[in-house]
Order: C-alpha cells, then structure tokens, then sequence
C-alpha cells in the first residue's frame, strides 16, 4: 500500500511540474528514481500515463483520467491528516517558507530556527528570494510578501505591518555634496537604486495631503542586494531609500543620517500568504500565530529606535 501510495504522489509530482527532471527536485529524488517510479506504476496499471520524447512530455488520455482522480485521492488524504494535526498541541512535519532575502535572514530565519528549536518534529525548508513565487505551484506552506495583493483565489493573506521608509545618506556624502533642502532636490543628488535585471525602483513618497508620488535620483549605481545598497551608501556614494529595520543600525552607528520620513506607503506593507486550506495543520498554525505576534514588535522597535528621528516628508512644492 505506501508504495501504491509514493507511486500515486511521484505521478502527480511529474505531471504538475511539467517534467522528470522537475518532479525530482521537488521530491529531494534523483531524476531516475522518478522515472522508475513512473514505469513501475503504468506496468502495474498496464497503461502509458505519459507521452514522452525527448523534448516534451504530456499526458496520455488514461493519464489525464488517473491525474484527477489521484488529485482528489491526495486532497482527501491531505484533509484527513490536517484535520488530526490540527488537533495536535505539537507541530509536526516540514514547513515550507518562502521569505525576501535580507528580511528573512535578520528577522524570519531566526524566528523560524527558535520554533525549531521548540518544537523538535517540526522540519524547516526555507527559501531566500526577493521574487514572487508561486507558492501553490512551488509547493511552499507559507511566505512573506511586501507591496500591495493580487487579488487571489487561492491564496488567504493576514498583514504583518508597514516597514516604515526613509530616505538617508553619509555624513561623508552630506560633506561634499550639501544636505537636501526638500524632498524634490533629491532629483539632482546621486542615487544608489534597486533594481532586477532593468527594472529600477522608483522612490515612491506619500505625502500628507497629497497622493503618492515617485521620486528619482541621478541613477548612479544600482544593485539587487539592500544590503549593498546600505553599505554603499555608508561608504557616502549617494543617497538611498531602505526600510527603517535595515537603517537603524547604520544610524545608531553614525554611518547613515535620515533626511525624510517617506510617509504611509502601500508598497511597503508586508503580508504573510499561504494556500487556503480546510484544515490548518499545526505547522502552519504555529508559524503564522507566531509572525502575526513578532512581526509588528519588531517594525515598531526599530521605527521608534532613539538613533531615527521621526521626521515628515517636505512639501517639495
């Protein structure tokens, strides 16, 4: 019977995603273990589940009918083992969690390694990237998001919080160059930008009383690490806008000065997602019980940290 069942979720594994090669990284397995796998079932069922070449595979019309119901047989056994974890007081199992890269390794990882640590059944497989990912798609239980929603039909969603945003630079950097009077004479200093491939990220800045609006710098040097962002603009190459968590430090240290409080931001607000489900193993319980709890207390200390003044955006107009 476990291995009618490892068949069965090898299969679905192969087919949603899209190859051999594919399904074995998602299952920790080697390519040709998948593929054993799926010619012991289609000799044990006496059919071809997949067309294959060496290009593509798809499903045969026997393999399209067996999918859907192994789907539905995997969701009832997914059910049915939710519904009894949920009633555990431990959590069990691996949590899969997809976190933005520097927010996850100062703040997630170490709040997730202290669950581990709590709990000793409980598995973690975390992923650091600053993408979108497709978490039903990917196969994650969890992650964390930053900016506005899709709408999702898929997915259920509770904030955390806002990260608060400011614009700041290095006494080093404010020496040569002068201090910035109003946010728009930030135009005209030299910016340290993020941006993914050619996509720049403009500053955007919520303004009492008015409605958001982007700004931009002389687009001088441009990364796709905030850290680097940091500690360049530390070194005094320009200006930068980073989230408070991340430039408290800096300023404590005297290394980076705020100049502007960017103000109210959609785009900084940060969501936990995760597959809706009917049944919430305890897994996944306890880590977004524990999030929704930590999270806020950690943006609120570092927002109301002595060393970041509580400045507001000037008019610039």
């Amino acid at each position: 019977m476990n291995e009618r069942l490892n068949g069965i979720n090898v299969f679905v594994h192969a087919v949603e995603a899209g190859s051999f090669s594919a399904a074995a990284v998602r299952l920790h397995q080697t390519r040709s273990a998948v593929a054993k796998t799926i010619a012991r079932l289609e000799e044990r069922l006496g059919v071809r589940l997949f067309h294959r070449t060496t290009r593509s595979q798809s499903l045969t019309e026997a393999g399209e009918s067996y999918y859907e119901r192994c789907v539905r047989a995997l969701a009832e056994l997914d059910a049915g083992e939710a519904c009894i974890g949920s009633g555990r007081s431990e959590p069990t199992g691996r949590l899969r969690v997809s976190v933005p890269v520097l927010f996850g390794r100062q703040f997630v990882a170490p709040l997730m390694l202290e669950l581990a640590r709590r709990y000793p059944k409980l598995a973690l497989d975390i992923s650091f990237n600053d993408r979108v990912v497709d978490l039903i798609e990917e196969g994650f239980d969890i992650g964390l998001r930053v900016g506005p929603l899709a709408d999702s039909s898929t997915l259920a969603a509770r904030r955390l919080g806002q990260q608060r945003m400011l614009i700041c630079a290095a006494p080093s950097y404010l020496a040569r160059h002068g201090r910035p009077a109003q946010l728009d004479d930030v135009t005209r200093h030299d910016g340290i930008l993020y941006a993914r491939g050619r996509l720049v990220k403009a500053w955007e800045i919520a303004t009492p009383g008015e409605k958001p609006r982007d700004l931009l710098p002389v687009q001088r040097l441009m990364f796709d690490d905030l850290q680097v962002i940091a500690d360049a603009a530390a070194a005094g190459m320009g200006l930068v806008w980073l989230p408070c968590w991340l430039v408290a430090p800096y300023v404590k240290r005297g290394e980076l000065e705020v100049l502007f409080d960017c103000g109210e931001l959609e785009a900084s607000q940060m969501h936990l997602v995760w597959p809706h489900t009917p049944y919430m193993p305890a897994k996944l319980r306890v880590a977004i019980d524990t999030l929704l709890e930590v999270t806020p207390i950690y943006l609120a200390k570092a927002e109301a940290s002595p060393a970041i003044a509580p400045a507001s955006p000037a008019a610039g107009a």
